[in-house]
């Protein structure tokens, strides 16, 4: 396999043709990987694109993009270069334990080595502790008539055969569908590490896992994937297994190399990142925090802001953005969005967070006349204030802020 060329960027950035290896095939292949993804991952430029707020890493055709998140432009690149990782273990998304994270920075591996690491180590895991077995319909000919007979199968394949029954019935092996989803994974991950140093622990792994049938995988079918107790030890394996296959675009370069890509939205991450925090230091404080709360707003319609802190009695609204606002003005559109909020779940307070720097805003009511609902139905007089608030997101040496989750707490309730 020949050596892979990294070319490392960052969100927003724009990369060129000719810059640093990257070549119009390059180009090309990105572009029809756009497509495939609704056009969110990049915007096409005159001979090249511009990245939007998606990070991660896109292996395709001899070349690696690293894209790493930057919330703050004059910041330099350095300091930002391993923010993905550390904020990926804060969320959940890699194990904190991981000894490909703990190899990053002294081997220099991309975040798709990582993950194959991590990948295969849990796959290891299963198969030391020993692969279960599950029951599967099957259907094939026996020698013995047992289960359904299936007349048209019979029919068109037995008519020769008459010792021979075409029958639907019931087998008990590894070669069941989660075993199926695992070895599609890993299949992918031999092609992407042939040459790498994880080569031998691919080709290890396979050797030692059953052989199954090569099934075609949806994402439907992963995303609705039940385990039971049995089953309960291929969680993390199968969460892997369905991040791989869902990235992986076998069709898309229509060369040498198939691509895969692994790119995360920054904005999702961003509020990932902040319930953690918040949720954290929460319980020691006595403040109820919860994401993603839902209330009928306009036919199938629903409001649903970021996090709902509750504290003294009172509703306190956060609404993430990882895009920092342009002179430090919020949009009127969110603005609006809060002030919608503030109404919905009777909070007092809303807060637009940003990463940055620490800014001494203080809330400002709302120019409205406002009411909230008492217990007896009754309209109650309530002011609705709203700020803009910004947390940084780095401590001084470089780690992540540690005290995150308690300074956004005393810019809420303003301690």
């Amino acid at each position: 396999m020949k050596d892979l060329k990294t070319i490392s960027v960052f969100e927003h950035q724009r990369l060129y043709v000719g810059q640093d290896g990257f070549r119009n095939t390059h180009l090309n292949a990105l572009l029809k990987l756009n497509e495939y993804h609704n056009g969110n991952y990049f915007e096409p430029i005159a001979n090249g694109i511009k990245f939007n707020q998606y990070v991660g890493v896109i292996q395709v055709d001899g070349l690696i993009i690293e894209i790493h998140p930057k919330a703050d432009k004059d910041d330099d690149d350095n300091k930002w270069k391993g923010v993905l990782l550390k904020m990926l273990q804060a969320c959940g998304k890699l194990k904190a334990n991981s000894s490909g994270v703990a190899n990053v920075k002294r081997q220099n591996l991309n975040l798709l080595e990582v993950y194959f690491e991590l990948y295969l180590d849990e796959v290891e895991g299963l198969l030391r502790k020993g692969l279960i077995k599950q029951y599967r319909k099957q259907s094939k000919n026996t020698k013995a008539l047992k289960g359904k007979l299936e007349f048209a199968g019979h029919l068109r394949k037995n008519l020769v055969h008459k010792e021979r029954f075409y029958t639907t019935h019931q087998s008990y092996d590894r070669n069941h569908y989660l075993h199926q989803v695992l070895s599609k994974a890993l299949a992918i991950v031999i092609q992407f590490t042939n040459g790498s140093r994880l080569q031998d622990l691919a080709n290890r792994v396979k050797l030692n896992f059953p052989e199954v049938d090569s099934i075609t995988v949806t994402p439907k079918q992963l995303n609705e994937l039940q385990l039971n107790r049995k089953s309960a030890s291929y969680k993390d394996a199968l969460e892997l297994a369905r991040l791989i296959i869902l990235n992986y675009s076998p069709d898309i370069s229509r060369g040498k190399e198939k691509m895969l890509s692994l790119l995360f939205d920054m904005n999702e991450l961003w509020e990932a990142y902040i319930l953690k925090q918040l949720q954290k230091v929460s319980i020691s404080l006595g403040i109820d925090v919860s994401g993603q709360e839902s209330k009928s707003f306009w036919g199938n319609n629903s409001l649903r802001p970021d996090i709902v802190l509750r504290a003294n009695e009172k509703t306190y609204i956060i609404d993430t953005k990882w895009k920092r606002p342009n002179r430090s003005a919020a949009s009127v559109n969110d603005l609006r969005q809060m002030y919608t909020y503030c109404r919905f779940w009777d909070a007092e307070r809303a807060m637009l967070l940003y990463p940055g720097n620490y800014s001494e805003n203080k809330f400002k009511a709302y120019l409205t006349d406002d009411y909230s609902m008492g217990d007896n139905n009754n309209s109650l007089e309530i002011q609705h204030h709203c700020k803009m608030g910004f947390i940084s997101v780095l401590g001084g040496d470089g780690s992540l802020n540690e005290s995150l989750g308690q300074e956004i707490i005393e810019m809420v309730l303003e301690f």
